[in-house]
C-alpha cells in the first residue's frame, strides 16, 4: 500500500491502526441465489473476498461469471442469500434498508459504467449536490468539490455542463463525485467500456492515484486486462465462484508489501 497526502481541499481519510488491520471490504462465504424456473440459479457461490485500505483490485471474468453480482452485493444494492458483507467493519446484513442506504452514503463510492450526470448541472454542481444531500454545509461542499475536480484534472472546467465535456472528462467527474463522501470503499463497474485506449489508460491511472492518495479500498470490474498491471491484485471469477486471486507482477515488483487478500 502506498500513501501520499491528498491535495488541499480534497480531505483524505485518517485511518486508525485498527482500520488499517481490518479489511475495508470483507465478503465472507457469500451466496446469491435467484429463482430459475422450478429451481434456483446461483449468481454467487460461497464467495469470500477482502480488500484493505489503499489496495486496488481488478475483478475479471467472462460475461455471466458473477462480477456484477459481487459488485451489487458489495454495494449493498442486493442482499445475499447467505454470508456476511462487512463494510469498514460494519455488518451490512444486520441493517434495515434505511441503514444500508446510510452505509452506502457514508462508506461507499460507486462508479457506474455510465457517468449518469445531470444534464442541467455544471461539473461543480454535480458534486456539491451529493454532499448537500448528505447534510453537508454549502461552503464546505463547494471547497471539497473544487479540490476533487482539480485533483482529477478538471480544475479548469468547474462551470462546464456534461454536453461540454468529453467522455473521459465526464468519467473524471463521476470519479470525483464518488469521492465526495470520503468513502472507505470505491466500487467501479467497467469505467473504460465507452472510452478509447488512451483515455481508458488515463482513467485507470487516475483510479490508481486516488486509491493511493485517499487510502480507499478499490475494486474495479473490467474486461480490459491491458490495465490489470496498474492494480495491486487481480481476482478472477467463473460460474459464480472466485476461481483465483493473486498479486499482479507489477505490484510484486514495484510496491511495498504484498496485497492482503483472500
Amino acid at each position: 500500500m502506498r500513501s501520499r497526502a491528498a491535495p488541499a481541499g480534497a480531505g483524505a481519510r485518517v485511518l486508525s491502526k485498527s482500520a488499517l488491520r481490518q479489511p475495508a471490504l470483507n465478503l465472507v462465504n457469500v451466496t446469491l441465489e435467484y429463482p430459475d424456473g422450478d429451481g434456483t440459479l446461483k449468481a454467487l457461490d460461497d464467495v469470500s473476498f477482502k480488500v484493505h485500505a489503499g489496495e486496488f483490485v481488478s475483478l475479471i471474468g467472462p460475461s455471466g461469471s458473477g462480477k456484477s453480482s459481487l459488485l451489487a452485493v458489495a454495494a449493498t444494492l442486493v442482499r445475499p442469500s447467505a454470508g456476511l458483507v462487512l463494510i469498514d467493519g460494519q455488518d451490512a446484513g444486520g441493517l434495515p434498508d434505511a441503514g444500508c442506504t446510510a452505509l452506502r452514503r457514508n462508506k461507499l463510492g460507486i462508479i457506474f459504467q455510465q457517468p449518469n450526470l445531470l444534464p442541467s448541472l455544471t461539473a461543480m454542481e454535480q458534486l456539491v449536490i451529493t454532499q448537500r444531500l448528505r447534510g453537508g454545509a454549502a461552503r464546505a461542499a463547494a471547497e471539497r468539490a473544487a479540490g476533487l475536480l482539480d485533483l482529477v484534472g478538471l480544475g479548469h472546467a468547474l462551470a462546464k455542463r456534461p454536453h461540454q465535456l468529453s467522455g473521459g472528462q465526464r468519467q473524471r467527474v463521476n470519479i470525483a463525485r464518488a469521492l465526495m463522501g470520503n468513502p472507505a470503499v470505491l466500487l467501479v463497474d467497467e469505467p473504460t467500456a465507452a472510452l478509447d485506449h488512451p483515455r481508458s489508460e488515463a482513467i485507470v491511472r487516475l483510479l490508481r492515484q486516488v486509491t493511493d492518495e485517499f487510502s480507499v479500498a478499490t475494486v474495479m470490474v473490467t474486461h480490459d486486462t491491458d490495465f490489470v498491471p496498474l492494480t495491486d491484485a487481480v481476482a478472477s471469477m467463473r460460474d459464480g465462484r472466485l476461481s483465483s486471486m493473486a498479486a499482479t507482477p507489477a505490484a510484486a515488483d514495484t510496491r511495498l508489501g504484498a496485497p492482503r487478500l483472500g
